[in-house]
């Protein structure tokens, strides 16, 4: 065990939960458990989309990828990073104008069904599961290097925590989690960049000269990913995908007004932005100091790529503060992923559904934390037999699910007049369906190298984003003309005028007035 990093470790661990501590105290009604109240700043709100979106995958599996799979590996970096040209110019601004509490509360801003916030909130928790079983991939690798427990009992240890931040700080515990890991995870990333650039002589274009040499065609598309259709479903997954994950969708409803949520966007892109640069350093970093044979020794998948290259510049002390901050990472983005599954079985099903919106803040916010407890069990049973697989990989699944489930609806309902409640339905049901049957049909379940070692892939594509999303887009369209609404076609159009009109200036907008609807909007 390596006691520098186990103090550090538990140092954020304290840290952590004196921020949940303080949250309880200001945790009153269901507005400050789902979003804070609403009441993060613009700057405050995009470096908690950056501690949700630098995950585990971000910064142990790109490393990882791009150590082991050179040019091929930082095809996540790049779609991660475009994911939010889509989130800024489609999505964050009629999101937060049209919800309130989730990703439902928008889609059913147009259709006031119960079937279709159903379907929407089943659709967050699944999305919301897979996202989940990648961070605890991750942490169980992590704390197994660092303590040398084994990989189930790190992933315990982890699912408590998070089950810990949620049940008693909600989202404010949450975001200022969140906000802390960001500002440390960008700091450790400098500090390795830097050693490595000055390893390299300080020349960035010597740092890729050395780097061809490591392996045949390192630099060149095709070592990981020999079929170009491989390489292209991966990227319509993680560049669509952004826009359809419910963890990210809900940070725009923790600002005042549609307005923050662009500025929020804005921020958040230029600061994940310059951590997807720095991950080219990592992954250069870790193939050229660390080597491949010593980084899957560790792990397989490459996941403690990062950690072993902090500890070859750095020593022991760089090893653990990485190995603490790349723990706060994992408990921030896991303790989001759990507040948003949560928050979708609260709101949408137990009050929108069961209790047909009559159930009190109180009885939302004590099923909130049964739903978390659920939620966290579910994604602890499934992550255990994942430990072979890179996080990364793992959360391009989710991304892949996302943009093939949620984000032709939340598309359809912005700019789509004839959209249905059926089609919406449709559309939510084929997208996430298609894309869970093509991934257990595929080579991650099926086969040699997958979950279940056994058998042969029937779906040739590690991911599905080639196929369902274009189902969950088409599905929405079919279903709109299956099942068209009951209302006559003037009261339709109004319907839609008026969501077009609410989307794109906020008026009528929950704790939003009239008169803070930007000029020019």
């Amino acid at each position: 065990m390596n006691w520098t990093a186990t103090l550090l470790f538990l140092g954020i661990v304290a840290i952590t939960l004196g921020i949940t501590w303080w949250a309880s105290r200001r945790t009153k009604s269901a507005s400050d458990f789902y979003t804070a109240g609403g009441g993060l700043t613009s700057t405050q709100n995009a470096l908690a989309i950056g501690g949700d979106y630098m995950s585990a995958a971000s910064f142990l599996g790109i490393a990882g990828m791009v150590a082991l799979s050179g040019f091929d590996g930082f095809f996540y970096s790049v779609g991660f990073l475009v994911g939010y040209i889509i989130v800024l110019f489609l999505v964050a601004e009629p999101m937060r104008n049209l919800g309130k509490f989730t990703v439902a509360d928008m889609i059913t801003a147009r259709y006031a069904d119960q079937k279709v916030r159903g379907v929407a909130a089943l659709n967050t928790i699944t999305i919301s599961v897979f996202y989940m079983i990648a961070q605890l991939v991750g942490a169980g690798a992590l704390i197994k290097l660092l303590m040398g427990f084994d990989f189930k009992w790190s992933v315990l240890i982890v699912g408590v925590l998070m089950t810990v931040y949620v049940l008693f700080g909600g989202m404010t515990a949450t975001s200022w989690v969140q906000i802390v890991k960001a500002v440390l995870l960008i700091g450790g990333t400098v500090v390795i960049s830097v050693m490595v650039l000055h390893k390299f002589g300080w020349s960035i274009g010597g740092m890729f000269h050395q780097m061809s040499t490591v392996k045949d065609g390192y630099l060149s598309p095709g070592l990981k990913y020999k079929n170009g259709w491989d390489s292209l479903s991966l990227m319509l997954g993680l560049v669509l995908g952004t826009a359809g994950l419910p963890h990210i969708l809900v940070r725009f409803f923790t600002v005042k007004n549609g307005v923050e949520a662009r500025k929020s966007v804005v921020k958040a892109t230029w600061i994940i932005g310059i951590f997807y640069v720095m991950t080219v350093f990592l992954g250069f970093g870790a193939a050229k100091f660390v080597g491949a044979e010593k980084i899957t020794a560790q792990d397989k998948a490459g996941n403690m790529a990062a950690p072993l290259l902090a500890q070859a510049l750095g020593g022991n002390f760089l090893f653990a503060f990485i190995c603490a901050v790349a723990f706060a990472t994992i408990l921030a983005v896991v303790a989001g992923l759990v507040l948003t599954g949560a928050g979708a079985f609260a709101h949408d099903i137990y009050n929108g559904i069961i209790r047909k919106g009559q159930a009190t803040e109180r009885d939302q916010m004590k099923m909130a934390r049964f739903a978390a407890l659920g939620v966290a069990i579910v994604s602890i049973l499934l992550s255990l037999g994942a430990q072979d697989l890179n996080v990364a990989f793992l959360v391009s699944l989710a991304f892949a699910v996302g943009a093939s489930s949620n984000l032709p609806t939340i598309i359809m309902t912005i700019f789509w007049k004839k959209f249905t409640k059926g089609g919406a339905i449709f559309s939510m049901i084929i997208g996430l369906a298609t894309a869970l049957i093509l991934v257990i049909l595929g080579p991650n379940v099926l086969g040699p190298t997958g979950m279940l070692k056994t058998g042969h892939a029937i779906f040739p594509l590690s991911t599905p984003g080639l196929f369902s999303i274009p189902a969950g887009f088409l599905a929405a369209i079919i279903g709109s003309y299956l099942f068209p609404d009951k209302k006559s076609k003037d009261e339709h159009e109004q319907a839609f005028d008026e969501i077009l009109v609410r989307a794109s200036t906020g008026i009528h907008v929950h704790g939003q007035e009239k008169e803070e609807v930007p000029m020019g909007a």
